[in-house]
């Protein structure tokens, strides 16, 4: 990408950054439980079209201007998406991985890989799954 390209995206005065990661749902209210409940996350705003049949909700654990999130996206009527293919995992950071599985269990959730070093490294990482079957990273942040 030259020079010119990256500048539609940002500039000094103006970085670029992830807005949000979105994803389906089948059933709001149970990921919102999920995501406020079990991880901590806040609910910041939500929007509902009734007129094209769909609910937003944005929760986060910082405010939208200043931090990536994530974008839940209810359909009227679809209860059950399939992961598709192409989706990796939304990625979290806790300060104490293991810590943070033993809340995580505690409170109903399901842990698909305990924490552990990531293979070669020092880096200690952990899979959790959400209500719809979407894998989440949990990151160890380390102090520096």
């Amino acid at each position: 990408m030259d020079s010119k390209s990256q500048f539609c995206f940002h500039s000094p005065a103006q970085p670029a950054r992830m807005l949000h990661i979105m994803l389906r749902v089948g059933n709001l209210q149970r990921s919102l439980t999920f995501y406020t409940q079990i991880l901590g996350m806040r609910i910041l705003r939500t929007l509902d079209q009734p007129t094209d049949k769909y609910t937003l909700a944005f929760l986060g654990y910082g405010e939208e201007s200043n931090t990536c999130v994530l974008e839940l996206t209810y359909n009227y009527g679809v209860s059950k998406y399939q992961p598709g293919t192409g989706y990796g995992h939304i990625a979290i950071g806790v300060i104490d991985c293991y810590q943070a599985c033993q809340a995580i269990k505690a409170r109903g959730g399901k842990i698909m890989r305990e924490p552990a070093p990531l293979k070669g490294t020092n880096e200690v990482i952990a899979f959790i799954e959400d209500p719809d079957g979407y894998s989440v990273e949990l990151i160890q942040l380390t102090t520096a």
